[in-house]
């Protein structure tokens, strides 16, 4: 019984370290997959271009209002 219990352990141990192994991995990230993520944040932007247009046109008024007073 304690052979199998070590032995079933052993293989729990080596699945966990492969785990970590695969997951602490980050050579998989590729050209392609930087691509995807630049296309997706190019394709936000333009989905709301007029919103962030008007915040940061608010965000400058503001601050040009505020700083008439300093």
């Amino acid at each position: 019984m304690k052979e199998f219990m070590n032995k079933v352990t052993g293989k729990i141990r080596r699945k966990w370290l492969h785990i970590r192994m695969v997951i602490e991995d980050n050579s998989g990230l590729s050209v392609v997959e930087m691509i995807l993520i630049l296309v997706v944040i190019i394709a936000l932007v333009l989905i709301f271009k007029n919103q962030l247009i008007s915040l940061v046109n608010s965000i400058f008024d503001k601050i040009t209002s505020e700083s008439a007073g300093i």
